[in-house]
């Protein structure tokens, strides 16, 4: 079925463009009205700005041109939710991901809020002190001006860790987490959520802190959807950590209002495609707020496999209220990544990824995802998963299975164990009572030792380890690498976190509006969906 005209365009200084040549410069120009125009009864349909939309022909000397429809200018800034950008103060729809151990750096925060962006710190896998210094840092360089905040990751194995970092943010007026692994609410969680919750003169509930819950499962999400439990309230005000007015309001509102739909990424993952998880989040979404008559919104952004502009276009387009990154920024020059990993990140291709046993979870079976191109440590760390689940205990291991373990390892076992001891009797005595009463939690620990170290190599540099860094990575590094060869963002050095995202979301609008041009029959050349990097102010 054809359009139908719905007016007259009169031509002003420049003439529409009908030439596939001229149709993809012409699409990019975003920020302008556009007009669909015919050329003569059932001719070529064609682009054009400015000029002026009259109702009828007239005689003036000026071209006319069926008008077909008129489209408004498509701003980057528009592309997602747009409470996403009012609540927490944002100018872009963008967040940058909380890369664990300091990888997502304070210089990367800060580049990012400076830039109308959200940037989370990398806490997780960072003892408090060193976290309490990042918040400082943040704290004194962007205060209440910008937007940011802080990864809070549910530590199954060390509870008292999770509870010290919350108690920090809530201390030091962190606004917003990113609630990364969790499986189940906890109290660090759910106090920090309902924290400083009030009610307004016209009964609306305010928030003081936000929580963003990055889920891969409907039950997850689900658990985050609902209000907290009771009991658990109830605990928290009886321990003095929440007051019986937060507790009680905390019962009318969702934990969290931001969910990070995470799908095939970096790091901990299920794997899972976008365009099938996406769909049944916004579905479960729908119904929380059915079932619990929220009055708030609750924003839906996404995560996982967004490398290219395309990505963030199909991502938007699927509902999403912002986006997340988190491999493409670990190449960034900002990231806390050492030199000689962004130069191999900057190698990998698509398939240069691989599943490997996570240090926080080995003896549950749970998987990172990694690059595999140019290191070794996908395959160690699966031989030693390997291991774990072919012995009782170190010592009762075969002379093949332990000399396996110590060309992964890089020392003795007992050296290694030694390091394991110091360690612990830090950072949590309770372990190594376990260890010395369950030979195989002992082993376990060896392992984790290799398994936590490796991804601290390849912050650190260390070139006597290179083959055994751990850098968390997904396909989507392969396919930003595709995309930006030739460009100025090929080089790593070149990379700056900024820039990455200012394209990555210029290349959505323009893909965004060459979509809209399509299903109004334009003939949309296919360059119009490959938006090239280009510096941008």
């Amino acid at each position: 079925m054809s359009l139908q005209p719905i007016g007259v365009w009169e031509t002003g200084t420049a003439f529409p463009a009908f030439e596939q040549s001229d149709l993809t410069a012409a699409i990019e120009n975003i920020r302008q009205p556009i007009h669909l125009v015919q050329e003569g009864p059932n001719g070529r349909i064609g682009v054009a700005f400015a000029g002026k939309v009259i109702r009828e022909e007239h005689i003036n000397g000026k071209p006319t041109y069926a008008l077909m429809a008129t489209l408004p200018a498509l701003y980057p800034e528009w592309l997602g939710d747009r409470s996403f950008n009012e609540v927490h103060g944002v100018r872009f729809p963008y967040v940058s991901g909380a890369m664990a151990n300091g990888i997502a750096t304070t210089r990367l925060v800060i580049a990012m809020a400076k830039g109308g962006m959200m940037g989370f710190f990398g806490a997780a896998g960072l003892p408090p002190k060193r976290v309490a210094a990042a918040v400082a840092e943040l704290k004194s360089e962007l205060g209440d001006r910008y937007t940011w905040g802080c990864n809070l990751i549910h530590s199954p194995n060390e509870p008292a860790i999770e509870a010290a970092v919350a108690d920090l943010y809530i201390r030091e007026g962190v606004r917003r987490v990113s609630a990364a692994a969790y499986m189940a609410l906890t109290r660090s969680i759910v106090r920090y959520a309902a924290t400083g919750l009030s009610q307004g003169a016209d009964g609306s509930i305010n928030r003081k802190n936000f929580v963003f819950a990055k889920i891969s499962r409907p039950e997850v999400a689900a658990r985050f959807m609902a209000p907290a439990p009771k009991e658990m309230l109830d605990g928290l005000v009886a321990d003095g950590l929440l007051t019986q007015a937060e507790a009680t309001l905390a019962l009318r509102v969702p934990v969290a209002e931001d969910y990070t739909v995470e799908a095939d990424s970096g790091g901990h993952t299920d794997n899972q495609s976008l365009t099938a998880l996406f769909p049944i989040i916004l579905r479960l979404r729908d119904e929380s707020v059915a079932t619990y008559g929220y009055n708030r919104p609750i924003r839906i952004g996404a995560a996982g496999g967004i490398g290219t502009p395309s990505a963030v276009a199909a991502a938007f387009n699927l509902g999403a209220a912002y986006v997340l990154t988190g491999s493409v920024n670990q190449g960034a020059i900002e990231s806390g990544l050492d030199p000689q990993g962004k130069v191999l990140l900057a190698k990998a291709g698509l398939a240069d990824v691989i599943m490997a046993p996570a240090a926080d979870m080995f003896e549950l079976g749970v998987k990172v995802q990694v690059l595999k191109r140019g290191t070794m440590f996908g395959v160690r760390a699966l031989k030693l998963y390997e291991l774990y689940r072919a012995n009782d205990s170190l010592e009762t291991m075969s002379t093949d299975d332990k000399a396996a373990l110590d060309k992964i390892l890089g020392r003795p076992t007992a050296e290694v164990w030694a390091g394991c001891e110091s360690f612990f009797t830090e950072r949590d005595p309770k372990e190594l009572a376990r260890a010395h009463a369950d030979p195989k939690h002992k082993m376990a620990l060896v392992f984790r030792w290799y398994l936590g170290l490796s991804s601290k190599w390849a912050i650190a540099g260390d070139p006597a380890r290179r083959m055994d860094y751990q850098i968390w990575c997904g396909p989507a590094m392969g396919a930003f690498n595709d995309w930006v060869r030739g460009s100025f963002l090929e080089a790593p050095e070149s990379r700056e976190a900024v820039q990455i995202a200012r394209n990555m979301l210029e290349g959505a609008a323009v893909i965004a509006r060459a979509q809209q041009l399509r299903t109004y029959g334009l003939a949309v050349p296919s360059t119009a969906f490959t938006y090239a990097p280009r510096p941008l102010a």
